[in-house]
């Protein structure tokens, strides 16, 4: 590139870091997502330190957030709110604590930071950088490690205990007062207990637990309306209402992650002593923070939670590494924008933009019609994306996308893909709306819209494509559970002849089958013996894979145990099924209509004479000691697995959820459980038992160490919700905040 054409180049990365800052900070609403801010940061950054003679004083990298709003009130924080610095890989990371290491004097001979810089970006993301003589990973600093919760800065001062002002970070000088909406947060407490100090401030991330968003986003759907994006950006509108009671009833919640300005408070050493301080004034700190040594820790630290990321009820997107000594924070110091103390380790992202290529409709088994997009791959939440859902012709014309739009989308763990939107900046003019079809696909069946139906059906029932989708839900693991029959399986057999319902795979010509390209005796063999296996699942899993409409696996559940016998369901009338206690008349008018119908009946008969089980669980004898309780089990259990562990609850009367919630009995921990059950259990007061504890309930209903009359804990307090992190020493230095 010619010095014109850079120069030309680092203005328009100004320009468009300021624009998305400002769309981010000042207004909530960001136009793309972090990583791809992120790289435009980065190619600025690298174009401003390669080009200084093109330096100028108001670039957009010394920035911190962005100017207040006038809708509130300014504030000025007395100790700026900084950012963070962030890490995208290991090198990265080792480049920082190389410089710690090297600005504390606790290595010989670390290269300058410059030589710093140049090592990294010629080492791979993944591996460590090689400097001669240090073993990076092996140095003991005293880090502080927390979750880099995914949410909105927020500062809270408290003046003799009481609750004064709460403010946003705004540019991190001078945020905005925000404290009527804030005392609408129910985990942030008016007064603190313990020993309050004369002034405590303490900075953290208010944020939307995943739960609420869901619950807020199946409310959004119900009611017509378009889908929330993604908790954060609805937490920071939330947050940033004019009316106070909108802010309390969306259900916000927060993490403590370091103090601000301190008047009176106990000596402390370190950042991990002052999270346990503000814990002890009773405000919520995250649990899931570590103290160690060395850098191998750190990302050991990391990686676990890279890979339980969605174990969690809020989001992350990174961990937070702090060195913890507050006198070695003190010695580092900071830049303008960032304290060199500490590091956002950022994780993968789960968002990104792309283009979108088409929107295609699929027809499901239910004859369901979903709108879905095509887009050009894009590596998002650890895969690369190619289709994604757009839920329903609602949501669609909500978001208002259109092919040939940049598009965000969002992959989160096993979730399936989602076009959370588009960018309408970058919009090519005269793109038309899309409009949803008339005729199915598949069939080119007319489609149809049931009066009060958010969904659009192909009503034909013979549609090719409800048929394979019948065939795929039924030997899907969660019914049939046959290894193998997967969707080009099926499709396969399909089309020649060899299947046309579920039945009919007990019954494939595997002769013919040898004849297939694709086909050795190995690959057959293992799937005869798999569906031969699933001649042996329970009745509820047949249930299941009939996909009946309204019927899921805690209903199949009922009613196989209630009758015994898929004749003795077949036989029953509506009333006799919605008697069954976890049924109703929806489930019971939906399955008793299903097994009217002639094709259900053959379907039946094919499943009997193949040998395939269609009797229910025997009735246990078992004392039913756990009537009326609720009992949850997270972890490895050495005596039970988890089916087992799940049958032992049931046959004795009690209830087996898989989630905590104030009316659980009681937890039960085995070996490495889910961190979110643990840590609602503990908010909510659950009683939590070890397997011993476990089979002492089993054996007598009550709780180990209780009276004769133990009842179940229903009257468990709602704990407090939260914590968080970024950077913070004690008054010593400018904290910071999360980058």
């Amino acid at each position: 590139m010619t010095d014109e054409a850079i120069g030309a180049r680092i203005e328009e990365l100004r320009a468009q870091v300021r624009y998305h800052d400002e769309r981010y900070h000042g207004e909530d609403a960001p136009e793309i997502p972090d990583a791809d801010y992120d790289r435009l940061v980065r190619s600025l950054r690298e174009l401003e330190a390669a080009h200084p003679e093109l330096a100028v004083d108001d670039s957009p990298l010394a920035d911190v957030g962005a100017a207040p709003s006038s809708t509130f009130a300014p504030v000025t924080h007395v100790l700026p709110m900084m950012s963070l610095d962030n890490a995208f890989d290991r090198s990265e990371l080792e480049a920082w604590a190389l410089r710690v290491v090297g600005g504390l004097d606790l290595a010989p001979e670390v290269p300058e930071p410059a030589e710093i810089e140049e090592l990294a970006r010629a080492t791979d993301g993944d591996e460590p950088v090689e400097v001669p003589g240090i073993d990076i990973g092996a140095i003991d600093v005293g880090y502080t490690c927390e979750l880099k919760i995914d949410g909105v800065a927020c500062s809270l001062r408290y003046e003799d205990g009481r609750l004064v002002q709460a403010a946003t970070r705004g540019n991190g000088r001078v945020g905005e007062d925000i404290t009527a909406n804030v005392r609408g947060i129910d985990v942030i407490p008016d007064e603190l207990t313990g020993a309050a100090p004369a002034v405590v401030e303490v900075r953290g991330e208010i944020y939307l637990p995943v739960s609420t968003f869901e619950a807020l986003n199946e409310a959004q759907e119900a009611a017509g309306l378009a889908r929330y994006a993604n908790p954060r950006n609805t937490a920071a509108g939330s947050l940033r209402q004019k009316d106070p009671a909108i802010t309390a009833s969306r259900g916000l919640a927060f993490w403590s992650y370091q103090l601000g300005v301190v008047d009176g408070g106990p000596a402390l050493e370190g950042h991990a002593d002052a999270l346990d301080w503000i814990a002890s004034l009773g405000l919520p700190v995250n649990t899931e923070r570590r103290r160690v040594g060395t850098l191998e820790e750190v990302v050991a630290f990391a990686n676990h939670w890279l890979e339980h990321r969605h174990d969690l009820d809020y989001e992350i997107d990174g961990a937070v590494i702090k060195v913890d000594r507050l006198a070695r924070q003190e010695a580092l110091g900071a830049t303008a924008k960032a304290p060199r103390w500490a590091m956002a380790y950022k994780f993968p992202p789960e968002e990104r933009t792309t283009k979108l290529l088409e929107i295609q409709v699929s027809i499901g088994r239910t004859g369901k019609a979903t709108p879905f997009a095509v887009l050009e791959p894009v590596f998002v939440g650890g895969s690369t994306v190619q289709v994604a859902t757009l839920h329903n012709d609602d949501q669609v014309q909500l978001k208002d996308v259109r092919p040939g739009d940049t598009v965000i989308v969002r992959k989160a763990g096993d979730v399936i893909p989602e076009v959370l939107g588009p960018v309408l900046s970058e919009r090519p003019k005269r793109l038309r709306r899309w409009k949803f079809p008339e005729r199915c696909p598949t069939c080119d069946h007319t489609l149809v819209r049931p009066e009060g139906e958010a969904h659009i059906f192909c009503v034909n029932p013979v549609c090719p494509a409800q048929r394979q989708g019948r065939i795929e839900h039924f030997a899907s693991r969660g019914a049939m559970d046959i290894e193998g029959m997967g969707e080009s399986r099926v499709a396969l057999f399909i089309e020649h002849g060899f299947i046309d319902d579920a039945g009919d795979i007990y019954d494939i010509p595997w002769d013919d089958v040898a004849e297939l390209d694709g086909f050795g005796q190995t690959s057959i063999d293992n799937l005869k013996a798999a569906i031969d296996a699933s001649k042996d699942r329970p009745l509820a899993s047949l249930l299941v894979g009939l996909g009946i409409r309204h019927l899921g696996p805690a209903g199949a559940e009922d009613l196989s145990t209630a009758f015994g016998h898929i004749d003795a369901i077949m036989a029953a009338t509506v009333e006799q099924m919605a008697a069954v206690d976890g049924v109703g008349p929806t489930i019971a008018a939906s399955v008793h209509d299903y097994f009217a119908t002639p094709e259900a009946a053959a379907l039946v008969e094919k499943f009997r004479a193949a040998g395939v089980n269609l009797v229910g669980p025997e009735v246990s004898d078992v004392p039913k000691v756990l009537d009326g309780l609720t009992v949850v089990v997270t972890g490895t259990l050495g005596n039970y697995s988890r089916d087992g562990a799940a049958d032992a609850i049931k046959s004795r009367g009690g209830k087996n959820p898989g989630s905590v919630s104030k009316k659980t009995t009681a937890l039960v921990v085995g070996a490495e459980p889910g961190a979110s059950k643990l840590t609602k259990a503990q908010d909510l007061g659950v009683p939590i038992l070890d397997e011993a504890g476990f089979e002492e309930l089993l054996a007598t209903g009550r709780l180990p160490g209780a009276a004769d009359d133990t009842d179940d804990t229903d009257d468990a307090d709602d704990g407090s919700d939260g914590e968080r992190d970024t950077a913070g020493p004690e008054a010593a230095s400018e904290p910071a905040g999360d980058g």
